[in-house]
């Protein structure tokens, strides 16, 4: 679910939420059993994340809601919007990151009400991330491995992210 406008950080060269959409389309467009929801594009101003939850569970009162996120985002939850309100509304299942531990993820979180429905994911830690993704990009380097190959040809053919063409890896 791309945010239509992340309130938490500016991208330079934010290409817009609906180049972004069209991206997280292309990524799971293979990928049985996923979507993606156009929600947060569709809706005016910041995109917190307690207004989506919030939004979700109103249309779907008996959905029980999880929120995915990185160990390295996930223990700056204290400082989102309605931290405990987020909580109630859905479990945090954590994926590893490079650089942070549990310790360095439940500290921050411990006085938060509802951070016992913090969970860990048992996965390996994949050193992937939006901002390399866009740096590499930027460097005219591959990006396939990180992104696939339909949205680093979409990257590529609009001029994301400062992206020179790149034929040799194609």
């Amino acid at each position: 679910m791309p945010a239509r406008l992340p309130p938490h950080k500016a991208i330079e060269q934010d290409p817009g939420c609906e180049h972004r959409l069209a991206m997280c389309r292309l990524l799971v467009a293979r990928c049985a059993g996923l979507s993606v929801c156009a929600l947060e594009t569709e809706r005016d101003g910041p995109s917190y994340t307690v207004d989506t939850l919030t939004s979700i569970q109103a249309s779907q009162p008996h959905a029980e809601l999880t929120l995915i996120v990185g160990a390295d985002i996930a223990r700056t939850l204290p400082a989102w919007r309605e931290p405990e309100r987020l909580l109630e509304l859905a479990a945090v299942a954590v994926a590893a990151r490079s650089g942070s531990d549990r310790r360095s993820v439940l500290e921050p979180l411990a006085a938060l009400d509802g951070a016992a429905r913090i969970e860990f994911l048992h996965s390996p830690v994949v050193d992937v991330s939006s901002s390399l993704a866009r740096e590499r990009a930027a460097a005219g380097a591959p990006i396939d491995e990180l992104v696939g190959g339909a949205v680093a040809g979409y990257i590529a053919e609009h001029g994301l992210y400062g992206a020179r063409a790149r034929a040799a890896s194609r």
